[in-house]
């Protein structure tokens, strides 16, 4: 009597966002050799990824936080904002709780610094396509600092901005001009002014100058 195999699941589908080719090169060689994940796809911004993830067909989203046009934190926002069943795993060279937290709140189920990714990463996917947590020690570290820092009472460090006004900001940062903003954005340069003006004042700066230095602080943008 012959015994039946039962043929293998097939490997779950990645999609691979990332602004620098090299870097998606070297994350692909990892993935690729686990039987149990493919990528089957890579691009270079976050307003690509959520393009390509509108075909349905992509089990895992691996997003870089800083990329140019949509950062990988937009991109999970407008992924979590869009119900995309879609797991996400954010990719960072910053230990910045920021990210760490921003990430999180997105939905994004770890956060995995590269400068580990040939370490982690792995555990990292399979971890998110388990729907469990995953997250690096150093991340847990800056929990545990936290989660301290809000039982002596000091503030929750909560976003200041809301999208709109960080997709201003960024564009701000990358050299644009109002209308190219409200080009781009499809909004009125007299609502791009409003929310410069909005940004300027809630984060205390005075000019274009400041606004650029906290976007490549915060990571916005690259320097």
């Amino acid at each position: 009597m012959t015994t039946a195999v039962t043929a293998p699941p097939p490997p779950r589908r990645i999609l691979l966002a990332d602004d620098h080719a090299l870097v998606r090169q070297g994350v692909r060689r990892i993935i690729d050799a686990e039987p149990d994940l493919v990528v089957v796809a890579e691009v270079d911004d976050g307003a690509e990824a959520l393009e390509r993830l509108a075909h349905g067909d992509v089990d895992l989203a691996i997003l870089d936080i800083s990329m140019p046009r949509m950062t990988g934190l937009q991109a999970a926002r407008e992924i979590q904002r869009r119900g995309l069943d879609c797991r996400m795993l954010m990719l960072s060279m910053h230990d910045n709780e920021q990210y760490l937290f921003e990430a999180l709140k997105c939905g994004a189920a770890g956060y995995v610094h590269k400068s580990v990714a040939d370490r982690d990463l792995i555990r990292a996917c399979r971890a998110a396509l388990r729907d469990e947590p995953f997250l690096y020690p150093v991340v847990l570290t800056t929990i545990i600092r936290e989660y301290v820092a809000k039982g002596n009472g000091l503030p929750d460090r909560e976003s200041l901005l809301t999208a709109r006004e960080e997709e201003v900001l960024k564009l701000i940062a990358e050299g644009h001009s109002g209308k190219e903003i409200a080009e781009l954005l499809y909004i009125s340069p007299k609502t791009v002014e409003r929310h410069r003006a909005n940004l300027l004042e809630k984060l205390g700066m005075r000019d274009r100058l400041a606004l650029t230095r906290y976007a490549i602080r915060t990571g916005l943008v690259e320097a």
